[in-house]
């Protein structure tokens, strides 16, 4: 009775032993990199855009978010692909990056251990090099603060006693590394 995902969608998605019940829940996601729950259930994806165009979006049930008839990035080969803001029947991105963040995964924080970043996401860049957080209110999102890593950053978790851990790439050589975060002092 405590299942989320059947709170979330309404019906339990297993029918029985044989196969799983599907469902479409929304459309037009590009390459959907992280997935989370915000305290107030509400359901964000950060999804990798094209050449540009990375986006954060609150996934509503039947909504459309336009791939690959819309987004804030063009194709790698260069030709254009309208923006969001050209076809209002499908969702605009809460928030869209270009340059790209590059994402490696999504996570809402729900620790005790940094009480200020209580509900606030964060995304891992690989690219961007960076820890991005993120306030969500609501519908809306928006970036409140980039960490500089200068290394690529694979993903962001939230270990059970509220602190970070964050997942560094390897790369040219180096070592990829794990880190804890903890509040100073």
């Amino acid at each position: 009775d405590d299942n989320p995902i059947v709170d979330f969608i309404g019906v339990d998605p297993f029918v029985d032993d044989i196969g799983v019940y599907r469902q479409i829940w929304s459309l037009g996601h590009r390459n959907p990199l992280g997935l989370d729950f915000a305290l107030d259930g509400g359901l964000w994806v950060m999804e990798m855009g094209p050449e540009g165009g990375d986006e954060l979006n609150r996934v509503e049930r039947a909504a459309n978010y336009g791939y690959p008839i819309v987004s804030n990035g063009d194709h790698y080969d260069g030709r254009e692909i309208p923006d969001h803001d050209t076809r209002p029947e499908f969702r605009t991105p809460a928030i869209w990056w270009t340059p790209v963040l590059s994402p490696g995964n999504l996570m809402v924080y729900r620790g005790s251990l940094f009480p200020g970043w209580r509900g606030n996401a964060f995304v891992a860049g690989l690219s961007s090099q960076a820890i991005v957080r993120i306030e969500l209110d609501g519908d809306t999102a928006r970036e409140v603060e980039r960490y500089d890593m200068r290394a690529r950053i694979r993903g962001v978790f939230e270990g059970p006693d509220g602190a970070v851990w964050v997942l560094e790439d390897e790369e040219e050589g180096s070592m990829g590394r794990l880190l804890k975060l903890t509040p100073k002092g």
